[in-house]
This record gives structure tokens, C-alpha cells and sequence, in this order.
């Protein structure tokens, strides 16, 4: 990771160096190469120019496709993740850019729901993975289902199919990677039905009236989902039952009795794959690539731990994106993939923003990662959110000023100290009597735990409404430019994959004279 946020620091230094060098040879004392020198940036904007002038259209067929979706990440995260990265390895931070940010091509996505100008990752999910606006709280279902219907759910009409779906039709590998549970609105968006997003288990079904059919279950048994081929994650006590603990000793949710886990098996043995079920990451790395079709990994009984928090046990998301990748390169037809870096969006939600900003560093690495085991010629890669968060990042602090920290040029009409990052609201509300603000000099913000100053007290952060990015790289990737709807994604992906029911570059060149 710090090679690669380097790399663009270190060309830039030597290019100003030559340069600075032809100028001043005269003059015996080394050069001194900072900020301070114009030739520094007139150099670099070149350089970004030569670059943008160099990109070619690729219109190849995308064989494979790996989407990438940090959960809450924000441009401010991202801009905020910039400079805790930059100064985990000694640099001012600004200046870097994160892996996927180096894309050449770049977009902006609008996250509203059909009934909610703030997105949730229920219905974002559904729309920049099927294609489709839906309700805040419904997971692959049509906006003509509200939140909590099952009888809506149980109506095919609304169902909706999406890219998972249309990769399998077209013969590729399918794989779900996420830090969150498996069953969690955002992964499970890419396989199941649902009118509540927390339906994940038969336990939290209504207790009354029809009864619908829980996501667990349908990643499982559902026609989407049981096709899947690659599935990593948390969640693992949503497929064992109560009466039955997990190899790890935790005791599962579930009320029917179903031991999910043997019934993955089964239905995969049935099909003819060699399935393997893994729950730790010596499971996961001595895994033979070649020898099993199909894996299932369940880390964790909830989510996955945060990385700051993992224990010597826990894959990296870096390490699962790997192994998805290696299992569906095996696939003559190719393969869609589909990562999530779940606990930006947790940690964001508990105001934890050093835990939010690491995260989305994992993040990056994991899509630096999936880069050097794909060729970019034949792969598209996309890198998105599925929405924003309320945390800010203010003040006029000097460069190289912790970005977890302080403001240090306080201009504040109390003159009390204020963060450079906060949140509009959320469990970081700081009481400190009427008319008075909290003096936050007294805090401890080397505190991985510490929650960040929130303006409205709300027991978790919400999520934001602006815009959030797309980065593409790969066939097709000049299509995700300009600002679009979040569902224009998914027909994009199937534009240049040539998958799913609409218009492909396949079908286009079949219909050329």
C-alpha cells in the first residue's frame, strides 16, 4: 500500500528534481524538492495531462468484472483517508491519491431512494447491482413494495434480477466478498428478495400473518445464490440453529432448526461442485485452489472484526479478495465478483472515524491487490459507494496537522478547541451544560474507540445525501464519467460484460452493417 500511495509522490519528486537540477547546477548546495518550488506543480499538472491524453478507449468485451463497494465512503472519507495514510508513512497526506484513485476514469453517482431522499444499503444495493430504484429497507424488489410487505415479496411481479443473476445465465463464475455479515443489506442486495432488510434469519420474521422467506435462507436455496460460487464473510450465527453451536463454539440464531451450513453442502454435492466450508484464515489460505469448485468462509459469527481490532485468526479483506480471485480465474467464461468494505459504514454509524478511515485504507489495498492478479485489458473495474455519511473535515489547520486530531489555528468565537473531523450527528453528542460547548482538549483521541464530536445526539450517525464517487478502469471504463443515477451501474457492467437482458456491446456490434 505505501509503495503504491507513493509511487505518484516519488514521480513527481524526481521529475522536479531533474528539472530543478538543469536549473541549478551552478549552485553546489543540494536542492532543496518541496511544495514550495513552481516548477513542482507545473510539473505535475503536465504530467496529469500527458497521462489523460495517453488514455485509449478500451471496447473489448470485459471477460470478468470485480465491483468494488466501500459501504459509506464518502468523498470526504476518502479525502480524509488520504491524509491518515499519507502520515501512517511519514508524508504530509494531501497529496496522495489511494489506489483506485488513480482510475482514468471518474464519476458521480446520486443515492436517493424512490421514498427517501437519504439512501440506506438496502435499496442503493438494489440499484447499482440490479438496475433499479427501490424503497428504503427492501432488498431486490421493485418500489411497488414498501418496507415490511411480505405479501409483496412473495408476488414474483416484483422481484428483480440483477448482476449476479446475469452472470450465471451467461455461464460465468460468481463470487461475494464482504467484511459484514453475508446475510447484510449491501451483500445480500446481490441474491435475495426481501421487504425488510432484516430479515436475515427466520428469527426476525414477523411472528404473525405470511410467512417470507429469510435471506439466509435464500443465499442457500434461492436461485441466485445457491449458484454462487465464491462467498467470504461475517454472519456466521445466522446459519446454524439455536440449539447448535458453530466449530468456534458460538451459538447459532435461527428458530427453524435448519443447519444452513449442511444444506450448503448437500445442494452443492447434488450439482456435481466439490464444495469446501471455512471459517478461519488458516481454512482460507491453505485452501487448495484447484481442488474445490466451490467455498463458503464465515469468519465471524457477526460481522468481521475491524482491522484495528482483528485478531491473528481473522483473513484480511485483502486476503479474501485474493482468494476469490485465484478460485474464479479458473472460469473459461470469466467471472463477476462483487467486494464490499462493510465497516466504514459501522464505524461511520458509531462515529469512530479512525476506525472508518483505516478501513477504507483496507479498502484501497484490497483493490490494489485485485489489480495484480487481473488482466486489465480483459477486466473492468469498478470502485463506488452506496452512500454518504454526515462527518465533515473543517478548519484551517497547517499541513501535516493530525487529521485525528485538533484544529490548530483555532478561530472558534468561544475559543474552544474543535476536531478537524466531525459529524452532523450521532453518538458523539458532548454535553456540557446550557449554552456552553465541551472543551475537547480534555479528550484522548489516540483512542482507536474515541467517538467524534456529533452536533445532533442520535444513538447512531445516519447516512448523507450528496453524491458519492465511481472510479472505472478496464473495458468500458469511459462509461462511468459525468454524474448519473446509481442504478445506470449494473447496465453499464452489463454493457461491457455482455451479460444481463438489455443492450450489450455484443448485441451493438451484431447489428453493425
Amino acid at each position: 500500500m505505501a509503495r503504491f500511495l507513493t509511487f505518484t509522490y516519488l514521480f513527481f519528486v524526481m521529475i522536479i528534481y531533474v528539472k530543478t537540477r538543469s536549473v541549478h547546477k551552478s549552485n553546489s548546495e543540494t536542492p532543496v524538492f518541496d511544495e514550495k518550488n513552481k516548477d513542482h506543480w507545473n510539473m505535475q499538472a503536465q504530467w496529469i495531462l500527458q497521462t489523460k491524453l495517453s488514455n485509449h478507449l478500451n471496447t473489448k468485451v470485459a471477460k470478468n468484472v470485480i465491483l468494488f463497494l466501500g459501504d459509506g465512503m464518502s468523498i470526504t472519507t476518502l479525502a480524509a483517508t488520504r491524509v491518515y495514510l499519507g502520515q501512517k508513512y511519514g508524508h504530509l497526506g494531501e497529496e496522495l491519491k489511494l489506489s483506485f484513485e488513480a482510475f482514468p476514469y471518474t464519476g458521480l453517482s446520486k443515492t436517493y431512494c424512490v421514498d427517501s431522499n437519504v439512501a440506506d444499503s438496502a435499496c442503493s444495493g438494489t440499484a447499482y447491482l440490479s438496475g433499479i430504484k427501490a424503497n428504503s429497507g427492501t432488498v431486490g424488489l421493485s418500489a411497488a413494495v414498501k418496507r415490511g410487505d411480505c405479501k409483496g415479496q412473495r408476488d414474483g411481479l416484483h422481484s428483480v434480477t440483477g448482476l449476479m443473476d446475469w452472470a450465471q445465465k451467461a455461464g460465468k463464475g460468481t463470487g461475494l466478498v464482504t467484511t459484514t455479515r453475508v446475510t447484510h443489506a449491501t451483500p445480500a442486495a446481490a441474491y435475495a428478495h426481501s421487504a425488510d432488510r432484516r430479515w436475515e434469519t427466520d428469527n426476525e420474521l414477523p411472528k404473525k400473518g405470511l410467512r417470507c422467506e429469510d435471506i439466509a435462507t435464500q443465499m442457500v436455496k434461492g436461485q441466485v445464490g445457491s449458484k454462487i460460487d465464491v462467498i467470504l464473510g461475517g454472519g456466521r450465527r445466522n446459519f446454524f440453529p439455536k440449539t447448535q453451536t458453530d466449530p468456534e463454539g458460538y451459538r447459532g440464531c435461527r428458530s427453524d432448526g435448519v443447519d444452513l451450513i449442511r444444506e450448503w453442502k448437500k445442494r452443492k454435492e447434488a450439482l456435481g461442485v466439490f464444495p469446501r466450508f471455512v471459517y478461519n484464515k488458516e481454512g482460507l489460505l491453505n485452501l487448495d485452489d484447484s481442488l474445490y469448485h466451490s467455498v463458503l468462509g464465515l469468519f465471524s459469527p457477526d460481522h468481521m472484526p475491524y482491522h484495528l481490532e482483528a485478531g491473528d485468526d481473522d483473513p484480511t479483506l485483502t486476503e479474501m479478495t485474493q482468494k476469490a480471485i485465484l478460485m474464479l480465474k479458473k472460469k473459461k467464461n470469466g467471472f463477476f465478483l462483487f467486494v464490499e468494505g462493510g465497516r466504514i459504514d459501522t464505524a461511520h454509524h458509531e462515529t469512530k472515524a479512525r476506525k472508518a478511515l483505516d478501513e477504507t485504507a483496507e479498502f484501497a489495498k484490497a483493490v490494489e491487490a485485485a489489480l495484480r492478479l487481473v488482466d486489465l485489458q480483459e477486466t473492468l473495474v469498478v470502485v463506488t459507494s452506496d452512500h454518504s455519511h454526515t462527518m465533515t473535515y473543517s478548519g484551517y489547520s497547517k499541513r501535516g496537522s493530525d487529521i485525528l486530531g485538533l484544529v490548530n489555528r483555532n478561530n472558534a468565537s468561544d475559543n474552544l478547541p474543535y476536531a478537524t473531523l466531525s459529524y452532523a450527528n450521532g453518538p458523539g453528542y458532548k454535553e456540557a451544560g446550557r449554552f456552553h460547548r465541551y472543551n475537547l482538549a480534555k479528550d484522548d483521541f489516540n483512542d482507536v474507540n474515541y467517538t467524534y464530536p456529533s452536533l445532533v445526539p442520535i444513538n447512531r450517525e445516519t447516512h448523507g445525501g450528496e453524491d458519492v464517487a465511481v472510479f472505472a478502469r478496464g473495458p468500458w471504463s469511459h462509461l462511468f464519467t459525468g454524474s448519473f443515477e446509481q442504478n445506470f451501474l449494473p447496465h453499464a457492467i452489463a454493457y461491457a460484460s455482455c451479460i444481463g437482458p438489455g443492450l450489450t456491446t455484443c448485441k451493438s456490434k451484431s447489428r453493425s452493417p
